[in-house]
């Protein structure tokens, strides 16, 4: 199960008989969760102004970093292609998976030192994480573009003798090159039409030359002749060919143009290899900021609303706990019978009563208000969206 359920609750004499108290009752007695302390440092608390302003803008910030992260992380996937299996181990945050990252969180002071308000913290995260959003179109842009040229020359190397790049199946001596008067067209015929092309070919126009038309190639459905002919009568046997369903192809041989366009795929090929590797790096590191940058986001906000509900002074308990799956109404139960009595508005199940009070400037719904400080994250970054 990748969702974990971030809460606080407020120092008992001490915020580790706080600890005790839950750990007991919902991983030792019940098996319902495994729990882990959540290290919050002390942060600047400010004014009650400050923290009701900062709560909302902190609920903004926690959804637009989420979605960034989860950018990162299915870009990355798109450009692993075959190897997107291996996504997952590819997501990673300061050098360990996620679960491990947020059930031993640590506060990055040099990222974001405690000495700074919260809202110069929170400022911090935004420009650091838009920076990346910014730099993610940019790369994406570029890359998807390089591999869309590839991908559609790639066709015309692989597609029906309609649409193909015909270069690669013809050689210099299928054509009459430096002619004043001939010209060497190539013409599509469809299998079924061979017969039929060869009996009538020298007959579309006048001027065409006696058993000229040769087979170059053919695939599946259709077969690739050249056909030797006066210059001046190619328009007039180009319109008797289509009325034929014989496809001339505009096609002008060029040694130089040829060698050209084998270049320009193989360059397509060398660059798109060159960008990989570099690109998944950048990818792997600014999705493991992003990540990191998403949970001191939680911090920040179990921080403001634990002092905004329990008051000061800071005395409170953060705790990271992860729900056995089919134990989740259970786990919720038992945190209200812990918890129900900080405040009688918020109903089992957090159901409101219907004369509750929405408390202004906290951020919460009436759906997910318990009478304790919660957050969901889902670590899920590759299927799901994660809930705030």
């Amino acid at each position: 199960m990748t969702e974990y359920w971030l809460i606080s609750a407020p120092g008992d004499k001490t915020c580790q008989q706080t600890w005790e108290t839950l750990n007991n009752v919902t991983s030792k007695q019940n098996s319902l969760s495994s729990n882990y302390k959540f290290h919050i440092p002390d942060l600047k608390v400010g004014t009650l102004d400050q923290l009701v302003g900062l709560s909302d803008d902190l609920g903004k910030l926690d959804n637009f970093v989420d979605t960034v992260t989860h950018k990162v992380a299915n870009y990355l996937g798109e450009v692993l292609e075959d190897n997107r299996d291996k996504l997952h181990e590819n997501l990673t945050a300061n050098n360990a998976d996620l679960p491990s990252y947020i059930m031993r969180f640590q506060w990055d002071m040099a990222k974001y030192p405690i000495k700074q308000s919260l809202r110069n913290i929170a400022d911090i995260i935004s420009k650091q994480v838009g920076q990346i959003d910014a730099d993610l179109k940019t790369k994406s842009t570029a890359y998807n573009n390089l591999k869309s040229n590839l991908q559609n020359m790639e066709k015309k190397q692989t597609g029906s003798l309609l649409t193909r790049n015909l270069a690669d199946l013809v050689k210099k001596e299928h054509f009459i090159l430096d002619s004043e008067y001939l010209t060497t067209l190539l013409v599509v015929v469809p299998k079924s039409n061979f017969n039929d092309w060869n009996q009538v070919y020298e007959k579309l126009t006048d001027m065409i030359v006696p058993r000229s038309s040769q087979l170059v190639s053919q695939d599946n459905d259709y077969g690739l002749f050249t056909v030797t002919l006066f210059k001046k009568v190619v328009d007039e046997f180009k319109l008797h060919a289509r009325e034929k369903k014989f496809v001339v192809r505009e096609f002008t041989y060029n040694e130089e143009e040829l060698a050209a366009g084998k270049n320009e795929i193989t360059k397509l090929v060398t660059d798109k290899k060159k960008q990989f590797g570099p690109l998944v790096r950048w990818l792997k590191v600014n999705f493991s900021e992003c990540f990191c940058a998403w949970i001191h986001i939680k911090a920040l906000r179990v921080f403001v609303e634990s002092v905004l509900r329990y008051g000061l002074p800071v005395n409170f308990q953060a705790m990271l706990l992860h729900p056995n799956k089919k134990n989740t109404k259970k786990l919720r139960d038992v945190l209200h019978q812990l918890y129900g009595h900080l405040d009688s508005s918020a109903q089992q199940g957090s159901q409101a009563a219907h004369d509750s009070v929405d408390i202004p400037g906290l951020g919460f719904g009436q759906a997910d208000y318990y009478p304790y400080v919660y957050y969901k994250i889902n670590i899920d970054m590759i299927d799901t969206k994660a809930g705030v």
